[in-house]
């Protein structure tokens, strides 16, 4: 990246997404690395608390809602978005790619209903 650029890592929590990035803190929150500024604040919600969590539940609530009203089954079959946090169902692998990357069976989540 050119000098002067900057860099959000907003996955540090999760080991970062670039090969220069570390997990810093809110009290010291960037660096410089070759002149790109890097900003990889772990928990970055943290900063603003009440509206964070606002944003967390208005984005989760119809899932919890769904979920609840329906039952896994419909809720996940009625809803793609849904269906793709699925990882495993009654005790298989049910997205594929971690099937590949575990060498373990996949099946798909809709022929367990």
């Amino acid at each position: 990246m050119r000098p002067g650029s900057v860099i959000v890592d907003v996955a540090i929590d999760q080991g970062g997404c670039f090969e220069t990035t570390r997990p810093t803190t809110h009290s010291d929150p960037t660096y410089v690395v070759d002149g790109v500024v890097h900003y990889c604040v772990a928990n970055m919600p943290g900063a603003v608390p009440r509206t964070s969590t606002f944003a967390l539940n208005n984005v989760t609530l119809p899932y919890a809602l769904a979920l609840a009203n329906k039952g896994v089954e419909k809720a996940v079959a009625d809803d793609a978005g849904l269906l793709l946090g699925v990882n495993t169902f009654k005790g298989h692998i049910t997205y594929e790619a971690v099937a590949t990357s575990q060498g373990r069976p996949f099946k798909a989540f809709k022929d367990l209903l």
